[in-house]
């Protein structure tokens, strides 16, 4: 059955113990072939129509292998986390959309570098040395190349909607540390991607009523185990066996991921500028993870001085390894749960439900 065919793949990776290293690069790689795949289907049901059948197919997917599991979270859950819920798919749904319509317009690596924004800026803010302010300097350098709005080279709506869906990512991140601590990740998946299947259905239903072809929606519905369920599940399983740091790193390789995408599969031939923008926003993300990382090492041996030096005892350089060095599983903490048991908030970017 279709609906369990990601849930097999999933427990498949967690038994063989995959590398989560390899679990995340091949996340990314299936993520990016599905929104490469997605733009061949924009002429015929547009940007919202293929994004409301991406996201309708995935959540009935994920509702139906729920089951009763979800309902019975969803009848004994105080209104508060389930409003909290709803406001993150909605925020989900912008992102998605929004990505679809700059997709649809930009070339996808340049799509995906402005998207990165969002989380990079989440990043790089909270973050206690204002000079890691420089990680986002280069990235928007990075994307000033990618865009030469000098030239009027790249689509300046196309841009606009990138922006607006790196800030819907941006919100994404700040909302999984409410809401990761709510729900079991996949329940949470599911509920969260049911709302933007509804936020999105009044810009995605016209579009596809106008010119019904089941083609199309077999396509689209095998695109959406593309993304975002497969990838989802493997990230779930990579985030139990790496630390949030590497995660961050690998994850700053998404835009060189989209332009790849981008080259291969829609012959989307990057200019040397481009190519070269690309490279400055994946170093401004790996550099942000790696100063986070930085960071959190410091906050935590300033607290183990501080509580020896109150106790009356000598400390030990290095006294602890930075929290999250085993990775925010789903077997982790409630708190160190992200929607799909991703990276905590500070770390770049925290993982998304199905984007781009």
């Amino acid at each position: 059955m279709i609906s369990s065919a990601p849930f097999s793949l999933f427990r498949r990776a967690r038994t063989h113990q995959v590398p989560g290293a390899v679990l995340v690069l091949v996340a990314m790689t299936l993520l990016h072939t599905g929104s490469a795949l997605a733009t061949e289907v924009f002429d015929t049901v547009g940007p919202a129509g293929t994004t409301w059948l991406r996201l309708s197919f995935a959540a009935l997917v994920l509702l139906a292998c729920t089951g009763r599991p979800l309902w019975r979270v969803v009848r004994t859950a105080p209104r508060a986390d389930l409003a909290a819920t709803a406001l993150l798919g909605a925020v989900s749904a912008g992102m998605m959309l929004l990505f679809s319509e700059a997709a649809a317009r930009l070339p996808l690596g340049t799509a995906v570098a402005l998207e990165f924004l969002g989380p990079l800026t989440v990043a790089v803010v909270s973050l206690r040395h204002r000079t890691e302010l420089a990680w986002l300097i280069l990235a928007a350098g990075g994307v000033l190349m990618l865009t030469s709005p000098w030239s009027g080279g790249a689509d300046a709506v196309g841009v606009l909607f990138g922006l607006g869906s790196g800030a819907c990512w941006g919100l994404y991140v700040i909302g999984t540390r409410h809401v990761g601590s709510r729900f079991p990740a996949h329940l949470g998946l599911a509920l969260s991607l049911a709302v933007a299947a509804v936020v999105t259905a009044p810009f995605g239903v016209p579009g596809v009523l106008a010119e019904p072809r089941w083609e199309v929606f077999a396509a689209v519905a095998g695109i959406a185990l593309l993304m975002p369920l497969v990838p989802f599940l493997l990230e779930m399983t990579a985030l139990q066996r790496m630390g949030t740091t590497a995660y961050g790193t690998l994850v700053g390789l998404e835009p060189a991921v989209g332009l790849l995408a981008g080259l291969v599969l829609i012959s989307q031939t990057p200019t040397v500028l481009q190519a070269a923008g690309t490279a400055l926003v994946v170093v401004a993300g790996i550099g942000a993870a790696r100063a986070e990382s930085r960071g959190r090492s410091d906050r935590v041996v300033a607290r183990g001085t501080e509580g020896a030096a109150s106790a009356g005892r000598p400390t030990e350089d290095g006294g602890a390894a930075y929290p999250g060095s085993t990775g925010p599983g789903l077997s982790g903490s409630p708190a160190s749960e992200g929607l799909g048991g991703q990276a905590p908030v500070s770390s770049p970017p925290a993982g998304r439900p199905g984007a781009p």
